[in-house]
C-alpha cells in the first residue's frame, strides 16, 4: 500500500524538478532576449518610420513633436535646427502625408552596444488642398540607438534598389 502511494508522489516530483528545470532554462535564455530585443527594435523602427513620414499641415506643431520624440543623435538635431522652415513650407503647400507600413525587419543589431538597423517598406499617400492625393511606396533604411526611453531613429534613408554588383555567373566585357 505504502509502495503504491509512494511512486505517484515521486513521479509527480520528478516532473516538478524537470519542469521547474526547463522553465529556468527559457527564461534564462540568451537567444530569447535577443529576440525579445529583435522584436522591440522592429516595433520602434517601424513607428518612427511612420512617424517620420506622417505630417498634417492643420497640425505641424504636434506632428514635428513626434518626430522629434521618435529620434535621437543627428536625425534629432537635423529636425531640430530645420523645424521652422520645414514648418513654414508644410503650413503653405498645406498637405497632409500620411505612411502605412507595409513590411519591416532588422538589419543588425547589437544588444549591448544598443545599436540596430531596420528596412522598411512604407506607402506615403501626399494629399494636396486641391486635386487627387498621390501614393508612392518607399523602402527606407534607418539606424536607431538605444536611449533612456527607448529605441529612437538616428538616421533615415532611401534603400538602393537594383543590383548594385556584378552577376556573378556573367563575365565582363570590355
Amino acid at each position: 500500500m505504502l509502495a503504491a502511494a509512494l511512486v505517484p508522489a515521486v513521479i509527480a516530483a520528478s516532473c516538478a524538478g524537470w519542469f521547474g528545470w526547463s522553465y529556468y532554462r527559457a527564461a534564462h535564455d540568451d537567444s530569447l532576449r535577443y529576440s525579445q530585443s529583435r522584436d522591440e527594435v522592429l516595433r520602434a523602427g517601424e513607428q518612427a518610420v511612420q512617424n517620420l513620414n506622417t505630417l498634417d499641415h492643420r497640425d505641424v506643431d504636434r506632428g514635428l513633436n513626434i518626430w522629434l520624440d521618435s529620434s535621437a543623435g543627428e536625425l534629432h538635431q537635423q529636425i531640430t535646427q530645420g523645424r521652422e522652415q520645414f514648418e513654414q513650407q508644410v503650413r503653405q503647400a498645406k498637405t497632409i502625408s500620411t505612411a502605412r507600413i507595409l513590411e519591416g525587419a532588422v538589419t543588425e543589431l547589437d544588444d549591448r552596444a544598443g545599436k540596430a538597423g531596420v528596412i522598411v517598406a512604407v506607402q506615403i499617400t501626399v494629399t494636396p488642398p486641391t486635386g487627387t492625393p498621390t501614393t508612392k511606396q518607399s523602402r527606407l533604411l534607418g539606424q536607431l540607438t538605444r536611449t533612456s526611453s527607448g529605441w529612437k531613429l538616428t538616421a533615415l534613408g532611401q534603400a538602393p534598389i537594383g543590383d548594385t554588383a556584378p552577376n556573378p555567373g556573367s563575365t565582363p566585357r570590355s
